[in-house]
């Protein structure tokens, strides 16, 4: 099966690096036209040179005046939108509940969470006018386990489920799909320093962490950020076209979170 998504409009957050690199050249290779964010200037430039035809805009999508803007500007680069992938996230502190700051616990959620509500109220009244479309909202595995030392991380990644599946019950009158996407560890950077965060917790050498870490999936394996982009693109394409109101694990069969 080829998925396409010839001419479909869409906006993807944190676009420029990692996971959201990847779902841009997914879509883009697949025939969206695409507008992105992203809080890193030099990796927009990157992103750019490499995708001339992708809108760009400098963001936090936390802060809500910042994705009116990047909305307007979407806007005017697209015409309209038919699918919103709320990508943006952040690891957030490691650490006791106890020893955890408040300015951690409302920086994490602001990022992981309240993002995708800023984003979401701007973008239904667009598809809603598009006669419908989708939104996907990236979760994690930590979204359907506890997460020993890294609460407000895993708090958030709930809450994007439930968010999920409410939008998914409250715009399917619209033809309006939702759906949450909740990955295992994605190999690279980023989990290896959330890996290394956890091992100095713990008190142990960060090999032994990162095959602690292995051992939470049957598969025995990382995931990619281009099995996540695949699965985006599947969702977005006309074979996804019924799947709604779903919490969709790649995560190579994880079983537990530690």
């Amino acid at each position: 099966m080829e998925l396409r998504v010839d001419g479909q409009k869409v906006l993807v957050t944190a676009g420029a690096a990692g996971i959201g690199r990847a779902i841009v050249s997914a879509l883009h290779g697949a025939g969206a036209r695409l507008h992105c964010c992203d809080i890193d200037q030099a990796a927009l430039a990157a992103l750019k040179a490499d995708f001339p035809a992708v809108g760009t805009t400098l963001c936090d999508v936390s802060d809500p005046a910042a994705v009116e803007r990047l909305f307007a500007e979407a806007k005017a680069t697209l015409g309209g939108l038919d699918a919103l992938v709320n990508n943006a996230g952040i690891s957030g502190p490691t650490g006791a509940v106890e020893d955890l700051s408040i300015a951690e616990w409302e920086r994490t959620l602001a990022v992981n969470i309240s993002s995708m509500f800023y984003c979401a109220r701007l973008a239904t009244p667009l598809l809603k006018a598009a006669g419908g479309g989708a939104i996907v909202n990236l979760s994690s595995a930590a979204g359907r386990f506890g997460y020993p030392l890294r609460a407000p991380y895993a708090a958030s990644k709930w809450a994007v489920v439930g968010f999920s599946h409410t939008l998914a019950q409250e715009l399917g009158p619209f033809n309006i799909r939702s759906n949450a996407i909740l990955p295992g560890p994605v190999g690279g950077p980023r989990i290896d320093r959330v890996i290394q965060a956890k091992a100095d917790a713990r008190g142990v050498d960060f090999a032994t962490m990162r095959d602690s870490y292995l051992d939470m999936t049957a598969m025995h394996a990382f995931v990619s950020a281009e099995d996540v982009a695949n699965l985006t693109l599947y969702l977005l394409s006309d074979a996804g076209r019924l799947v709604s109101g779903q919490a969709i694990g790649v995560d190579a069969a994880t079983t537990y979170i530690r």
